[in-house]
């Protein structure tokens, strides 16, 4: 079996109530629900969350909340891999065998179905995770902090007299999708690692929302291009 699994805890400080804020015209964990229904690659489409709201607008559009998420997975610190693991586990008390699940953020408005068949595909036989990434706008080897004092420091002091074209492209998290076989996610295998193949996306299409800023900017982005 193949799950689609959308975490969605409903403690978000930054932008109260984010997984269900409107965003375009409807909530935002509208978008990646629908990508996953489109794309036709789930048995299951799965909300975890902790929060009876949050569950009551997923399931409008059509995803299934067979149960709650633990307060113990529902606090800031706790990472998205613990949390796909429990529901795998919870679905194979009751019987179901999980081969592969995606993890999809429910503020992933920017998702399309054709972007999840490519990470399903990418996947193949010999990896434990595929995920999205985008390039870098500048190079990271150019990269400096500020200090306490207002001067600055290079991160690859060494890197200073290369010329941008003898620099190696670097990747960041795009946050799209994450595909991953039933062991990586119950023994907690690293994503971003040797084990996993990265599917690289347009740098235009990633955008954080963490911030109302962020949230404002997004709108943006989509206004423009899935509008």
């Amino acid at each position: 079996m193949n799950v689609c699994i959308i975490p969605a805890r409903g403690g978000s400080k930054r932008i109260p109530r984010k997984n269900i804020k409107e965003f375009c015209g409807k909530p935002i964990i509208a978008y990646p629900i629908e990508a996953a229904q489109k794309s036709g690659l789930f048995d299951r489409i799965i909300v975890s969350t902790d929060d009876e709201e949050i569950a009551d607008v997923a399931r409008s559009f059509g995803t299934e909340i067979p149960f709650l998420r633990p307060k113990e997975l529902s606090d800031d610190f706790t990472g998205t891999i613990p949390v796909i693991a429990h529901v795998i586990k919870e679905l194979e008390k009751s019987g179901e065998v999980v081969d592969t699940a995606c993890c999809v953020y429910a503020t992933s408005a920017f998702l399309t179905p054709e972007l999840l068949k490519e990470g399903f595909e990418a996947l193949g036989d010999g990896r434990e995770y595929s995920f999205s990434v985008a390039e870098f706008v500048a190079p990271i080897f150019r990269s400096f902090k500020l200090l306490d004092d207002g001067g600055v420091e290079m991160f690859f002091p060494e890197k200073f007299g290369s010329r941008s074209q003898d620099l190696p492209s670097a990747y960041h998290d795009a946050a799209q999708f994450y595909f991953g076989r039933r062991d990586a996610f119950l023994k907690d295998l690293p994503i971003f690692a040797p084990h996993s193949v990265a599917v690289k996306i347009d740098r235009r299409m990633v955008q954080d929302i963490d911030t109302p800023e962020d949230w404002a900017i997004a709108e943006r982005i989509f206004r423009t291009f899935f509008c």
